[in-house]
C-alpha cells in the first residue's frame, strides 16, 4: 500500500506546495505549528479540496484536479484519529467500537472486534463510559473504532498532543504494536513532537512553511546534520537500533549496537529483543583519544562523516558508528581546536542516564 500526492493550495496568508510519497508503515509529517502538516492530512482525508493536485492510494485516484476527480471523504476508506478522541458519550466503549464496524464495506478484509480489543488492550474497558476513561484510554478506543472500519490507510492528526507525559507513554507501546503487527496498515502520522516521531516513524517528512525540506527513512533523516535546524537544536539526534543482551540487578541493561556494547538504565524490553534508541546530539561528547577513568563506560569508536556549521556558535557532526550514524553537537571553537575534519577517527562518549526511558522504544 502506498500514498502519492502532489498538492498546491493558497490561503490568505499561507501557501502550500507539497509533493511526497509514503509507503508501508508509519510516515510521519513533522514541522512546527503552521508548517502545513494538518493541511496535507485534511487534503488526503477529503476535508480540504486543494486548488491543484493529485492524490492516489495504492493506484486508486482520490483527487485529480486536472481531470475533475474528487472522491468524497466517506468513500475514501480512510480511518482518522484526531487530537481529541471524539467518542460518543452516550455509548459504552464496546458500542463505540461497534459503531466503527458499521462503516466497513461489505466483504472487506480487516480486523475483527476481538482482534482490535486484544491489540489495544481494551478487554477491561468494554463496559465503561467514555467519561470514565483517561486520555490515553480514550485515544485507544478511538484508534480501535477507526481500525474496525477496515480502512485502506490510517490518518492520525496529533493524536497524542492533548495527553500529558504519563498518558503519552501509556499509549506509545500500543502504536508500536500496531506498526509492527500483522495488519500492515499504512499510517500517515502528523506531529510536532520529535520524541513521538523517533519512536514510531518508518519514514520522516520534514515540512517548513508549506514545503518539504527533507524526506526519507527515519534513521537517515534523523542523523542528517542538515536536518538539525528543522528538528530543533535541542531535539536533534540520531535513532539507532540495539539488541538487548542482559539486565543487571542494579537496573542497568547491556545492549549491543553495531559499534559495540553500551549500558543503559530504564530498558523494559525482554532479553533478545530489539529496541530503538534516540540519542540526542547534545549528549554525545567527542574525544580524539580513547578516554580512561570516566564514569561512563559507553565509549564508541567513530569516524566523522560530515561537519555542518550552524548559524550560531555550534556545529553538527555526523558520525559513522559501525553501520549506524550518530550526531554530535559541539562548538565551532571545539571543531577548530581539536582539528575535527571529515574522515577523522575518534571516540564518541555517551552518558548512560542521558537516554531517557521514553526514548527507548520497540
Amino acid at each position: 500500500m502506498s500514498l502519492s500526492l502532489s498538492l498546491a493550495h493558497r490561503f490568505a496568508d499561507f501557501e502550500l506546495d507539497i509533493t511526497l510519497d509514503a509507503g508501508p508503515g508509519i510516515t510521519a509529517l513533522f514541522g512546527r505549528s503552521g508548517a502545513g502538516k494538518t493541511t496535507v492530512i485534511n487534503a488526503v482525508g477529503g476535508i480540504l479540496r486543494p486548488d491543484t493536485g493529485k492524490i492516489t492510494i495504492d493506484g486508486k485516484v482520490l483527487v485529480d484536479t486536472h481531470k475533475g476527480i474528487f472522491i468524497p471523504p466517506h468513500k475514501r476508506r480512510l480511518g482518522t484519529v484526531f487530537q481529541d478522541a471524539r467518542l460518543f458519550p452516550h455509548l459504552s466503549v464496546a458500542q463505540n467500537l461497534v459503531f466503527g464496524a458499521r462503516y466497513a464495506p461489505g466483504g472487506s478484509d480487516g480486523p475483527a472486534l476481538a482482534d482490535v480489543v486484544t491489540l489495544l488492550g481494551l478487554e477491561d474497558l468494554l463496559d465503561r463510559a467514555p467519561a470514565t476513561l483517561s486520555g490515553g484510554q480514550k485515544q485507544r478506543v478511538a484508534l480501535g473504532r477507526a481500525l474496525l472500519s477496515h480502512p485502506r490507510m490510517l490518518l492520525m492528526d496529533e493524536p497524542l498532543a492533548s495527553l500529558d507525559g504519563p498518558r503519552k507513554q501509556e499509549i506509545l507501546p500500543f502504536l508500536e504494536r500496531l506498526r509492527d503487527g500483522p495488519l500492515g496498515l499504512p499510517i500517515l502520522y502528523v506531529s510536532h513532537a520529535v520524541d513521538e516521531i523517533a519512536r514510531l516513524a518508518d519514514t520522516l517528512v520534514l515540512i517548513q512553511n508549506g514545503r518539504v525540506q527533507a524526506q526519507g527513512p527515519l534513521f537517515d533523516v534523523m542523523s542528517d546534520p542538515a536536518a538539525v535546524p528543522l528538528l530543533g537544536v535541542r531535539e536533534a539526534g540520531a535513532v539507532i537500533e540495539a539488541d538487548v543482551l542482559a539486565h543487571g540487578a542494579d537496573g542497568i541493561s547491556t545492549l549491543r549496537i553495531s559499534a559495540g556494547e553500551i549500558e543503559l538504565p530504564g530498558v523494559q524490553a525482554q532479553v533478545g529483543s530489539r529496541v530503538r534508541l534516540r540519542v540526542l546530539a547534545q549528549d554525545v561528547i567527542l574525544s580524539l583519544n580513547r578516554p580512561e577513568g570516566l564514569s561512563s563506560v559507553n565509549v564508541l569508536p567513530v569516524e566523522i562523516e560530515d561537519i555542518h556549521p550552524g548559524d550560531g556558535p555550534g556545529a553538527a557532526i555526523a558520525l559513522r558508528a559501525g553501520s549506524d550514524r550518530l550526531l554530535s553537537r559541539v562548538t565551532a571553537r571545539a571543531v577548530a581546536e581539536l582539528g575535527l575534519a571529515t574522515g577523522l577517527k575518534c571516540y564518541a562518549i555517551l552518558k548512560a542516564t542521558t537516554v531517557a526511558p521514553g526514548s527507548i522504544g520497540r
